[in-house]
């Protein structure tokens, strides 16, 4: 019970993080999404965000900075044992299950709902 607890306050903290960007500045929401996705690189190589998915869990995986520290680590990874090519490579293959059930669940749902556009 406890492990959900500090996913839900981790996720939470950075939800309330990006609310505030959007409430509190001209940052455009993509432009926020771009800021959390490099911001789990930065941490990512730095080591701090290993220590915050060690708390959090799920709450610091799933969002965006999750998705930046993935990409950080197949990098890393990938340098190390193809070199050079890792930096092209590394990222996609560390994430590919998490851009592929994106791209596949969003192609169920927009069947399976009826989307309007405005």
């Amino acid at each position: 019970m406890t492990d959900i607890i500090k996913a839900f306050v981790t996720g939470g903290i950075i939800c309330v993080i990006a609310q505030l960007l959007i409430d509190y500045t001209k940052i455009t929401p993509a432009r926020i999404m771009v800021i959390f996705v490099v911001s789990g690189v930065i941490l990512g190589v730095l080591g701090i965000y290993p220590a915050i998915v060690e708390f959090g869990g799920a709450g610091a995986t799933i969002p965006l900075t999750g998705f930046g520290n993935t990409l950080a680590k197949g990098v890393m990874k990938a340098v190390n044992e193809t070199g050079l090519v890792g930096v092209l490579t590394g990222g996609v293959k560390a994430a590919a299950a998490g851009i592929s059930s994106a791209i596949t669940f969003g192609y169920i749902m927009a069947i399976v709902s009826k989307p309007k556009l405005k």
